[in-house]
Formats: C-alpha cells, structure tokens, sequence
C-alpha cells in the first residue's frame, strides 16, 4: 500500500527531529532509550500501531495501540504526517498531534521507525532532521537474533527476515551510519552524533 504523509503543524519552537532507524533485530531500541536517558532535551515520539501489543509493551508509552479501523480512518482524517501498511493489515504511523505535542513541550523529537517511515520524514523535513541507521556487524547476525525471538510464530519471523535482507541495502540514504557491534562503542557514538546535531 502507498505510503502518505503531511507535515505537522508549524510551531514557533526550532525543534529537531532525531530518525533512529534499522532493520529489526539490528539495536535501534536500545540505542533510542540510551539517548533519552542521557539527554534531556529529547522526547520520544510514540508510533501508532494496530499490531498487538506485547507482554512488557504499555499503551500510549511504547505505541498507541489501535485497531486497523480506527487507523484507517484516521488516514482519511489526515491525522498521520507518516504511516504505512508494514504487513499485511499492520499498519505503523506517526501523528500529528504527538509531533505537535512535543514541539509545544519544547522538546526535540527522537524516533524509534522504520526504514522507509525514515526516509518519509526525513525527505520532508530535510531542513531540520538528522537520520542515523543503526547497521548490524553482519547480516547473519542480524538474521541469528531474529530466529532467536520468542516473542512471534514462524510466519512473523519470516516475515521480518526478508524485510530485514531489503532494508539492510537502504545504508547510504541516511545522514550517519552507526555499526552495533559492541553496544557500549555504539551508545557512545550515537550520543555524540546527536549531541552535535542539536547543540552546534
């Protein structure tokens, strides 16, 4: 399905938006909550999703969870500046009104999405935006962490390891590249890549 989007609402606040990116299984997470722990002028923007929400995942904190529905119809509303159907009826998206909400809390915002929900933002907000793919050390690793999870049926998993191999070869379209190999090496280097952008 065609992705769509629409910018936010304009704001007298300079915000930043801060697009942490990766294919799943690469770290991208991590290195997202690593980031809010350490600088405060950053705000998470939680993603809307009508996938099911897992065991330790909390509503309105990790993702709005909503039905397929409500999301569409919040597609017709125009509520969404990105969002895209990831899966079969799975759909991802960012609101407006929490781009928006964090803007107005003074805040520069850090996302935890998608390659190609990355590039969407990133393609419209060049101006202001900095996008970092996080790289596994090696596809099979990356693929050996994937089969690892216990949290998704066989299906999933398949799934998401041939949208991992795609999304691996989209490297060059992002602002900075950072390998999670050693996770403390990675931390330190994406700490200091988004301190630089957001105080120059």
């Amino acid at each position: 399905m065609e992705r769509k989007q629409s910018s936010p609402q304009s704001t007298s606040f300079n915000g930043k938006l801060i697009i942490v990116t990766a294919p799943s299984g690469a770290g991208k997470t991590t290195i997202v909550r690593h980031l809010l722990q350490s600088i405060d002028t950053l705000a998470f923007s939680v993603s809307a999703t009508t996938r099911k929400g897992r065991a330790h995942e909390i509503d309105g904190k990790d993702y709005y969870f909503i039905s397929p529905e409500d999301f569409r119809e919040r597609i017709n509303q125009k509520a969404f500046i990105e969002w895209e159907e990831v899966y079969d009826n799975q759909f991802y998206g960012t609101l407006r009104s929490e781009v928006d909400r964090l803007w107005a809390a003074q805040k520069h915002i850090i996302f935890d999405i998608d390659v190609r929900g990355a590039i969407n933002i990133k393609n419209n907000h060049p101006e202001n935006s900095l996008a970092i793919f996080i790289k596994p050390p090696s596809a099979e690793v990356l693929f050996s962490r994937l089969r690892n999870r216990q949290t998704e049926d066989a299906d999933s998993h398949r799934q998401r390891i041939a949208r991992a191999k795609n999304e691996l070869t989209y490297e060059n379209k992002f602002d900075k590249v950072v390998v999670n190999d050693i996770l403390e090496d990675a931390l330190k280097e994406a700490k200091k890549i988004v301190e630089a952008f957001i105080e120059p």
